[in-house]
């Protein structure tokens, strides 16, 4: 690691450190927030859900079992971004983006209710797929929020790692991550392609306006 990467990881201590109760206290809230909506919406939709169809690229995309903790890591990933700031107003700022996709998108399921095709395969009841699928089923799939908060994050993962001074190996790890957990969507038969697409869009979209935010208001 050269000593600009390492000065710049340094760097991330005290901003992981900066307004740690309202972090904790708010990615806690958020999260169980979020997943009470998300899951009365599964189990409530307004109309039967539309089965999204299937692309050449789904097709040719097998299913990977061994990407299951890719997708899981989303949880922990999504942590890094209100980790890495340290002012209480962009803390703000991103809180309130991170709320209106959630808003939106659970829009979208409540108007919309959509699912993924039948994956056509068989776990084992003990088994971690078995348990996912018994969970969150197979609604609430277009856009895939998994996925919108996972390119929400690593939009502004890339901000503050440019700020801190990060080398180029970290900034380029958080785009691959971010990429893993899109494909993992799709290996682990979560979403199909069209969820991965309208997900990315919705938070790019939601992206621009934090940006354009920024950049009338600085911070």
């Amino acid at each position: 690691m050269t000593s600009a990467a390492s000065s710049g990881l340094r760097g991330a201590g005290p901003r992981l450190a900066a307004l740690w109760p309202y972090k904790l206290f708010g990615i806690s809230a958020s999260m169980t927030l979020f997943f009470a909506a998300y899951f009365w919406l599964l189990e409530h939709p307004l109309r039967p859900p539309v089965i999204m169809p299937l692309t050449a690229l789904d097709r040719a995309i097998p299913f990977q079992a061994q990407t299951l903790p890719l997708y899981l890591s989303l949880w922990v990933y999504v942590a890094l971004a209100p980790g890495l700031i340290a002012d209480r107003r962009a803390l703000a700022s991103y809180a309130l983006t991170a709320l209106g996709l959630s808003v939106a998108g659970l829009g979208i399921f409540l108007l919309w209710p959509t699912a993924v095709p039948p994956a056509g395969e068989t776990w084992a009841p003990d088994s971690a797929f078995a348990f996912l699928t018994n969970i969150d089923a197979s609604g609430n799939a277009c856009p895939s929020l998994h996925v919108a908060f996972a390119v929400l994050t690593a939009t502004e993962l890339a901000r503050l790692l440019r700020e801190i001074g990060a080398g180029r190996a970290v900034r380029m790890a958080n785009w691959l991550w971010c990429a893993g957990i899109l494909y993992s969507t799709i290996a682990t038969r979560q979403h199909v392609v069209l969820d991965v697409a309208a997900g990315a869009l919705l938070a790019v979209l939601f992206a621009l306006g934090l940006r354009w935010c920024r950049q009338r208001r600085p911070m």
